[in-house]
């Protein structure tokens, strides 16, 4: 067990290493600042794409934390340059929040406020002060968790709506991609939104923030999580009545440590026992999406009898630390076995000579021809994923000894 766990952390600090060596190789933008919007699949530069919020708060999270893991100076340059780039160029200093995108030349260009980017500011900038202790950030961190309440808090039923207008006014089309149902909440928004004040509320322990997080919680357990599969519904009404029946093996994985992580962090006894058993439960059902390669595949009807068989990238490392997790949870190895078999298919068919993965794998064994970084090809969950297995194998081991 010992010798499984130290390879495992050998390769994720090197992984971890190699991964932020390529955004810091491909994508930094030395004529119009901050980073390029887009590296395609041959990691052929597009210095003309426009730039997301998503990516550039993405970067900086990734850089932030890894200066705090690691202590490396290049690091925090990195993230020093997505800071600037993101309160210069996507912070709406008319109206607050962020913007959509902007061009390649940092002008505004989809000026909507999506809720879901506003949390990754949250959860940018919030890791950001925990290695740079610089107080305005912390008070902009606030500011837009003020904004995201007033704007995008449901009074009535709980929750939040997806999207506004630059100037905070309803919007017809609330969908976070092409791909998604046009409703007005949705389990990815609220899963980052809770992400967001879960960091938010580790630097400003707020009562009105602890409440939040706690509601959020509770909204996964009464209307997110389907309590007879233990899957996800995706998209809701106002009301919370469900909308689509699509099982994302991906987000649910990924839900099933990030919940755990809300609760242990509000330090609520009762809250932390009853949310490992949903970790447990969620982490078991997501196993149906595991190909015998290691591999998790993207998605599913929630009957099972339609999938998408397509194994994206960043599903691979939200299986790593949610297995894992549930392996810490019950010391059931096969849990351990699954983390390990997700890490195993990336090598194996989606890892990259230069650093970074590729989207992912068709069901023939091919890769997906689609971008390396962009609107949604970030560091995140690939370089999270290799810091949390390191510090949870460290803490293991701790225990252990």
């Amino acid at each position: 067990m010992n010798e499984t766990l130290q390879q495992f952390k050998k390769e994720m600090e090197a992984e971890l290493s190699q991964l932020l060596m390529y955004w810091q190789q491909y994508t930094l933008d030395e004529t119009n600042g901050g980073f390029v919007g887009q590296v395609d699949c041959n990691n052929i530069v597009h210095p003309f794409a426009p730039k997301g919020a998503v990516l550039n708060t993405r970067i900086l999270w990734s850089f932030s934390a890894a200066y705090r893991h690691t202590g490396k100076a290049e690091y925090l340059r990195i993230a020093n340059r997505a800071l600037d780039y993101l309160l210069n160029h996507f912070i709406d200093k008319k109206n607050g929040g962020l913007y959509w995108s902007v061009d390649y030349k940092g002008q505004p260009l989809d000026t909507k406020k999506q809720v879901y980017a506003i949390s990754f500011g949250i959860y940018a900038l919030t890791e950001y002060y925990q290695c740079n202790a610089v107080e305005a950030i912390k008070t902009k961190a606030i500011a837009l968790y003020e904004l995201i309440i007033e704007h995008a808090y449901n009074n009535i039923h709980g929750g939040f709506i997806e999207a506004l207008t630059e100037d905070w006014q309803p919007i017809a089309d609330q969908r976070l991609s092409e791909k998604d149902d046009n409703t007005p909440k949705s389990m990815n928004t609220h899963l980052h939104v809770l992400e967001a004040f879960t960091n938010l509320y580790r630097i400003w322990p707020n009562e009105n923030l602890s409440w939040h997080i706690k509601q959020l919680l509770n909204n996964f357990e009464t209307h997110i999580i389907n309590q007879q599969t233990n899957t996800m519904h995706l998209f809701f009404e106002n009301d919370w009545t469900v909308q689509g029946h699509i099982v994302s093996f991906g987000h649910d994985i990924e839900a099933s440590w990030l919940l755990l992580e809300a609760a242990e962090v509000l330090g609520d006894a009762e809250l932390i026992t009853r949310t490992k058993q949903t970790a447990i439960k969620m982490t078991d059902a997501a196993r149906r999406g595991l190909d015998l390669d290691g591999g998790l595949w993207y998605e599913a009807s929630q009957n099972f009898q339609h999938w998408i068989y397509e194994k994206h990238s960043w599903p691979q490392a939200e299986g790593m630390v949610g297995f894992f997790n549930a392996w810490q949870l019950t010391n059931e190895e096969s849990f351990l076995k699954n983390s390990t078999g997700c890490w195993t298919f990336v090598k194996k068919h989606l890892k990259d000579s230069a650093g970074e993965w590729h989207w992912g794998m068709n069901k023939d064994g091919s890769l997906m021809q689609k971008d390396k970084a962009g609107f949604w090809k970030c560091p995140y969950h690939t370089t999270r994923a290799c810091m949390e297995i390191i510090k949870r194998i460290d803490a293991y081991q701790s225990h252990a000894n």
